[in-house]
């Protein structure tokens, strides 16, 4: 044994809406289905994510940046109503 202790590392992202690094689980992973941005709490959805904090702050800097159609790679504008409707209520 070399006598260090082994710490799990904790992966980080980075909120696309105040682009600060935090930890996964304090993030809410985001998709696209459709033309939609949609909440994937559980971070099971195929697909490419982008990570947000759970907040309406970070998610209206996100709207107001056009972060979302960036992070996902796509042209034009995408509908956030739903991932909305789901930070209001946690």
């Amino acid at each position: 044994m070399s006598g260090r202790t082994h710490a799990r590392a904790c992966p980080e992202r980075t909120c696309v809406g105040c682009r600060e690094r935090a930890p996964k689980k304090d993030l809410l992973r985001i998709v696209v289905v459709e033309g939609a941005c949609l909440p994937d709490p559980r971070g099971t959805l195929p697909g490419r994510g982008a990570y947000v904090h759970p907040v309406s702050f970070c998610l209206d800097q996100a709207v107001r940046r056009r972060a979302f159609p960036r992070a996902f790679r796509v042209k034009g504008p995408l509908d956030s109503a739903e991932l909305r409707r789901h930070v209001e209520q946690a």
